[in-house]
C-alpha cells in the first residue's frame, strides 16, 4: 500500500490487477444490508450527523437542495412493524405473505436507525422533478458510502408500505413527499461479504469518436 497517497491494490482472484484509490474500495464494497441483519447496538448521534452531513454535499442543480431527513425514534420502531404487518396482510395473499413471516415483519425495524427521506420540491426554482430526485439519490449514495466506510450496514426501503407510513406519520408540507426510509445499523459479526458481480466495463462503456472536420484548405 502506498500510505502517502492512500492507494490500495486490487487483488481479485489473487492477482494484482490495478491500484485503486480507497474511494473505489468503498464504492465497490457498498451493498444492501437488511434490517434483520442488524444487532442491538446504537449508532452514536455524532456518526449519524456525519453521515447526513455528507448527504447534504450531494450535487444539486441550482442549489435547490431538495431534501430533508428525520430520524424516526421511540414508538416508530414498533408502529412501523405493525403498519407493515397490517399492510401486507391486507394487500398480499396468504401464499405471498404466510403467517410464518408475521413475527419477523413486526420485529424488522427494532435494531435499525431509521432515517426518513423527504423530497422537498422547490417553490422558487422550476426544474424537472427527475433532476431533484436524482439529487436525492446522490445524497443517499453519499450517506451509504459513509456508512460503509464506518462499518454500518444500510438499506434504502422504498416499498409502498414504508412510504405510506411516512406520509401518514410525518408532518409533510404540501410541497413534500416521502421517498422511504434509509435503514442503518451494525451488522451481525457473522455476516459475510457476498460475492457480487457487475457486467463487464466493455459492455457498458463505449468510445464514441467523431471525426474532426478540417475547415481550412
Amino acid at each position: 500500500m502506498n500510505t502517502k497517497l492512500g492507494y490500495i491494490e486490487d487483488r481479485s482472484n489473487g492477482v494484482t490487477k490495478e491500484k485503486l484509490h480507497p474511494i473505489s474500495r468503498w464504492i465497490r464494497s457498498r451493498k444492501s444490508t437488511y434490517a434483520f441483519s442488524f444487532i442491538d447496538k446504537e449508532i452514536p448521534l455524532s456518526i449519524i450527523e456525519e453521515i447526513v452531513t455528507n448527504g447534504l454535499w450531494a450535487p444539486t442543480h441550482k442549489m435547490t437542495q431538495p431534501w430533508r431527513f428525520e430520524i424516526l425514534m421511540g414508538a416508530h420502531h414498533k408502529d412501523l412493524g405493525q403498519y407493515m404487518l397490517d399492510f401486507y396482510k391486507k394487500h398480499l395473499s396468504k401464499k405471498q405473505f404466510p403467517e410464518s413471516r408475521y413475527q419477523d415483519t413486526l420485529e424488522y425495524p427494532k435494531n435499525a436507525t431509521m432515517l426518513a427521506i423527504v423530497f422537498q420540491r422547490s417553490k422558487n426554482v422550476d426544474i424537472p422533478e427527475w433532476e431533484e430526485i436524482a439529487a436525492i439519490s446522490c445524497a443517499v449514495q453519499n450517506m451509504w458510502l459513509t456508512s460503509t466506510a464506518r462499518g454500518i450496514g444500510c438499506y434504502w426501503d422504498t416499498a409502498e408500505a414504508t412510504i405510506q407510513y411516512c406520509n401518514e406519520s410525518l408532518e409533510l408540507a404540501p410541497n413534500e413527499k416521502s421517498l422511504g426510509i434509509l435503514y442503518m445499523g451494525y451488522p451481525k459479526e457473522e455476516l459475510k461479504e457476498r460475492s457480487r458481480k457487475r457486467k463487464l466495463l466493455s459492455k457498458k462503456l463505449n468510445h464514441n469518436y467523431k471525426k474532426i472536420c478540417n475547415l481550412f484548405f
